[in-house]
């Protein structure tokens, strides 16, 4: 399937570049449908009208049973018999021509039984029960999918419950989608005949909700087509630019792809690569896409090469030669193999530029990766049939009586539509979702990041661990109290970077909540619904008593009122100085340390690593030599964070105890959000504690980390 270069709204010959793009002829589709009016053809053999349709469907499938299709064809054949559409073509034309777009992008024969029949229920005196009966369980279902989706009209008020019910119905089946994009398509193919008003209302829709869920879906081979057609019909004068900005790259001749492409197959046939070298022009919106871009239009800007290979090793192979025998362009390389796109897309993306300085982008994939990046979720055949009966590709594979209606869990449902299924079960109304289902589909880029066992979470760029929370653990997360990101502490206002390592930690109080402030850190509808509902639910009363705490708590400590620690451990290079352990960093043995001359005499010892130690180098002051003597003893201040529960404080004191550690102070700080801070100075009998000693406080339920000491100090 490639993208169609005729503005829909007008006639017009069409350029060279579209009929490069196009795989195969357009069929006539009037004289299809002459053929369909003489009436189905003898039972032994398939009707000539859907010819193309079997032919098509065998590419993909050579041994499929193509019974199912025939005995559809006789229904939808003699049901729409007699209807017309607008064009003054019969009306079978329409079901016929979306069933074969299905069958070029790969679709198994229950979608393209469904296909053909998706009119019937909605238009003819055929029952969802004549369906059932004839195709089954499957065949119907997908039937009745379409119809939902067809019995709301597309006027703005009607949008939002319009796509509501066209997301369930395609998180429920995917096919359904599969179904209604292809049928978009032949619409809009043929939407010249429609007055303009009613043209530009029929494409907006489709560029603000069904282009964006096409790319979502991976079925780049419709989306690439609809986004041309849309072009033409909103955007007609920068169309018209774009139509001869192609038609005079066409007109130069000596495409510099050609010349590159054959230097490709040159360095992969030396390197023993069996890789098919192509030239893929790009659609309408890619080129006026890059013209805005850069200005001026390269030649080579007007396609893309494309090597296909046979395993995913040979996509590295190809990468290495390219990058070894070209000059890469580093900032253009891109892995989607080891990092697949939201939508199934896998490729690696790379730019070579030749000796005579033309760039070429380069997209290098497997054949089965090029299945999936056309036809996306149209190419993974029936996700519901049994493992064992997969291969036989029957309409007879279908779910039971039962199981028809209920729910079903499609394995081969992209997360971000598993996340849209669940956040709109919980908008509160249909303008709520049709803002966030806007909101989302506007994001052109998901990040993955990944938990601490070893699984991913799929979310859009700049999501932060709010987003990350909700997406984990849905409304549980309104008892997340914080993250670690990539080991480390964070808030959960923390933005996520694609490849981040996100732990969340949650509270152990069932009935904390989520505050307002959360809204303005969440990105993703499913956590902003989520909040919102929360805050409708538990209002802020005008005045509440302060939160009780597990423990009485003290003001937090000030560097002031930490007790300076003996240094008998610490030989510093000056004859007669008065040594001191520095209160704000507590360095113990083997700490890397360095020390300052102050007041009075004392030199201060410093982690190196202390805020301080800048501080103290900006105002000039002279660094002293300093060294860990022969003494074991030493104090180090240590920072518990816990979760709030009654008894903490006692069982980290036992803990410290039981490990030989003296306490020498100790304080708590007010809770915030279900967390509660402890800190402690202790005096070591040796530095060869410390490892255990944290490990020992780690160990208290409700502690989640215990860290060194970063207190400012007071300046010298």
């Amino acid at each position: 399937m490639s993208a169609e270069a005729t503005n829909p709204a007008m006639s017009g010959p069409v350029t060279p570049a579209a009929q490069r793009r196009r795989g195969r002829p357009r069929l006539d589709l009037r004289r299809l449908g002459r053929a369909a009016l003489m009436g189905p053809a003898a039972r032994d053999r398939l009707p000539d009208a859907i010819g193309h349709v079997a032919e098509a469907h065998r590419a993909h499938y050579p041994d499929a049973d193509l019974e199912p299709l025939r005995r559809a064809w006789v229904l939808a054949e003699s049901s729409h018999r007699g209807q017309m559409r607008k064009s003054g073509e019969p009306y079978i034309t329409h079901p016929l021509a979306v069933t074969l777009i299905l069958a070029q992008l790969g679709a198994e024969i229950t979608t393209l039984t469904a296909s053909l029949l998706h009119d019937t229920v909605e238009d003819t005196d055929v029952t969802l029960d004549q369906v059932r009966t004839e195709f089954g369980d499957d065949v119907c279902y997908l039937v009745d999918g379409v119809t939902k989706l067809e019995k709301v009209d597309y006027g703005a008020a009607a949008e939002p419950e319009t796509f509501r019910k066209m997301l369930v119905a395609t998180g429920n089946d995917v096919r359904v989608m599969s179904i209604k994009l292809a049928d978009r398509l032949h619409n809009m193919r043929t939407l010249g005949v429609m007055r303009p008003e009613k043209q530009a209302r029929i494409a907006k829709v489709t560029r603000d909700v069904l282009i964006p869920l096409a790319e979502r879906l991976g079925v780049q081979a419709l989306k690439t087509e609809l986004e041309d057609l849309v072009f033409a019909i909103l955007l007609p004068e920068e169309y018209s630019r774009v139509q001869e900005l192609i038609a005079a790259n066409e007109a130069d001749g000596g495409d510099p792809l050609e010349r590159t492409a054959d230097d490709v197959r040159a360095v992969l046939r030396e390197a023993g690569i069996a890789a098919e070298v192509l030239i893929r022009p790009r659609h309408f919106v890619s080129v006026h896409r890059v013209h805005r871009k850069r200005g001026e239009m390269r030649p080579a800007d007007f396609g893309r090469l494309l090597v296909l290979v046979n395993e995913d090793a040979d996509c590295y192979g190809v990468l290495g030669e390219l990058h070894t025998c070209f000059t890469p362009v580093v900032s253009e390389f891109k892995d989607f193999i080891a990092v697949p796109k939201f939508n199934l897309y896998q490729s690696l993306h790379t730019a070579v530029a030749r000796p005579d300085g033309e760039v070429a982008e380069v997209l290098i994939r497997t054949h089965q990766m090029h299945k999936v990046a056309e036809a996306g979720v149209v190419a993974l055949r029936n996700p519901y049939a049994p493992p064992a009966e997969e291969q036989s590709d029957t309409a007879s594979d279908t779910p039971s009586d039962d199981s028809f209606e209920g729910e079903r869990a499609d394995p081969t449902r992209p997360g971000w539509l598993s996340r849209l299924l669940d956040w709109q079960e919980a908008a509160p109304d249909p303008d709520t979702f049709w803002s966030t289902l806007r909101e989302d589909l506007a994001q052109d880029r998901e990040i993955a990041v990944f938990r601490p066992d070893g699984g991913t979470l799929g979310l859009p760029a700049g999501a932060s661990c709010v987003d990350a929370a909700y997406a984990q653990y849905g409304e549980d997360a309104h008892a997340c109290i914080g993250a670690r990101v990539n080991g480390r502490l964070a808030t959960l206002s923390t933005v996520l970077r694609d490849g981040d390592t996100v732990q969340l930690l949650m509270g152990q109080d069932a009935a904390s909540g989520p505050s307002r402030e959360w809204l303005d850190h969440a990105r993703t509808p499913g956590a902003r619904i989520a909040i919102r509902r929360w805050l409708t639910t538990h209002p802020a009363p005008a005045s509440a008593p302060a939160a009780s705490s597990p423990e009485k708590p003290t003001p937090p400590p000030q560097a002031a009122d930490f007790p300076r620690p003996a240094a008998a451990n610490a030989v510093v290079d000056r004859e007669g100085a008065s040594v001191r352990l520095a209160g704000c960093c507590t360095p113990v043995p083997p700490d890397e340390v360095t020390a300052f001359a102050v007041r009075g005499g004392v030199v201060t010892v410093h982690r190196v690593e202390c805020p301080a130690v800048a501080r103290m180098k900006e105002v000039g002051r002279a660094e002293v030599g300093v060294r860990w003597g022969d003494s074991a003893e030493c104090r180090v201040t240590l920072i518990a964070e816990s979760f709030g529960r009654a008894h903490l404080m006692a069982d980290l004191t036992e803990a410290i105890a039981m490990e030989g550690v003296e306490v020498m102070s100790a304080t708590v700080e007010p809770p915030s959000q279900q967390r509660v801070r402890h800190t402690y100075t202790l005096q070591l009998p040796d530095a060869d504690h410390l490892p255990g000693l944290m490990r020992a406080m780690r160990a208290v339920p409700g502690v989640y980390d215990v860290s060194r000491a970063q207190h400012p100090a007071a300046t010298p």
